[in-house]
């Protein structure tokens, strides 16, 4: 198949694979999502669920997957207030494995709303695959073209669920080992109850002590956290 030049690009985050996705409860999304890329699963399925529950991780972490096994994937994440033209989907209905995050950012508006469901009619009968998320379970996003609604809910829809205050230790624990850090469970726990106690205030949390770290050259310690951090 020859190379396709899309008009839109975006960068792989390197942090955001499936090895460093914390699961707890959401370890069957995740088993589902890496049986779609490998083509053994589901053709499409339907992220939803509060904005810091992981979902664009997780269309990242599908894409990285994609590429390792040799695809192109697409990824793209939708903003109403800057949305690109109708011709990024030239081309896309031949990409192996497509994921659009944030998709009702386009409902609302006919003419996106008839491009997209041009655009997902010919890239499923092309037999690739899809991952799509939002906030809300397809079925409740608001959506002018009945055709469009259907072909939303056609797939498998997945929730991820929120983490637990003991699960966001853990995934606090997980992700800063990655990062090359060393937390304990006392200082996870103090940092949560304090600090971070969602996902995206853990991340830039995350990020703070890293620098802090690489700087100081000291042990994490619930002193040293609270002179760097207050």
């Amino acid at each position: 198949m020859s190379i396709i030049q899309f008009p839109l690009q975006f960068e792989f985050q390197a942090n955001q694979g499936f090895n460093t996705f914390f699961p707890a409860s959401n370890q069957e999304i995740m088993t589902e999502l890496q049986e779609l890329v490998s083509g053994a699963g589901e053709q499409q399925i339907f992220l939803y669920g509060e904005d810091g529950f992981g979902k664009s991780h997780l269309l990242q972490a599908c894409c990285q997957l994609a590429h390792k096994k040799g695809m192109s994937p697409f990824y793209y994440p939708f903003n109403k207030k800057n949305l690109p033209t109708l011709s990024m989907f030239e081309g896309l209905e031949e990409v192996e494995l497509v994921c659009f995050d944030n998709v009702s950012e386009i409902t609302g508006d006919l003419d996106w709303e008839q491009t997209f469901l041009n655009f997902l009619n010919q890239h499923l009968e092309n037999n690739n695959r899809l991952v799509l998320a939002a906030r809300s379970h397809p079925q409740d996003i608001a959506v002018k073209l009945p055709d469009l609604k259907n072909c939303l809910n056609a797939g498998l829809a997945l929730k991820l669920e929120p983490l637990e205050e003991t699960e966001i230790v853990e995934a606090l624990i997980y992700k800063a080992s990655y990062m090359g850090i060393t937390i304990s469970r006392k200082v996870g726990h103090f940092l949560v109850t304090h600090y971070a106690s969602d996902m995206p205030s853990m991340w830039v949390l995350l990020g703070q002590l890293d620098k802090a770290t690489l700087s100081a050259q000291r042990k994490l310690t619930i002193p040293f956290l609270k002179q760097i951090l207050e």
